[in-house]
């Protein structure tokens, strides 16, 4: 993976791209997300097609992707990144996580899924995939 160097602590900033098409939402994630010592939100995308369009500019290390989404849902957005690079980790998240879109979700390279309003689950699910893990709860 690729990092920035600038953490307070010296070490290398992970990269997240955050896609919703809530601002509410972005801000919320934003918040929980830079509360963890070296993650930073690079950038923020509104639909799926924005989401694809800021991956090939900004290169983030991992991308939250929200399923329901105007232009692109999250499948189909992940779908495209995945084929750009398939080893970039994206987390999708979602109201309502079903068994069957945890499913669809790992056939498009989507390497985890979790209730979005559940920020621990949300810090957990990036910190396994930094690690080069899976992370969907059932």
């Amino acid at each position: 993976m690729r990092f920035l160097d600038g953490a307070p602590n010296g070490d290398r900033v992970t990269r997240i791209l955050v896609v919703d098409d809530n601002p509410s939402v972005r801000r919320h994630l934003r918040g929980v997300l830079e509360e963890h010592e070296g993650w930073r939100v690079c950038d923020e995308a509104r639909n799926g097609q924005d989401a694809v369009d800021r991956y090939r500019q900004v290169r983030p290390d991992v991308i939250l992707l929200d399923f329901q989404m105007p232009e692109l849902n999250g499948l189909e957005a992940a779908r495209i990144i995945t084929q750009l690079s398939p080893r970039i980790p994206i987390l999708m998240l979602t109201l309502d996580l079903t068994k069957q879109l945890s499913e669809e979700a790992r056939k498009v390279g989507i390497r985890g899924a979790c209730v979005k309003t559940d920020a621990h689950s949300v810090v957990d699910a990036v910190e396994a995939l930094l690690r080069e893990e899976t992370y969907f709860v059932d």
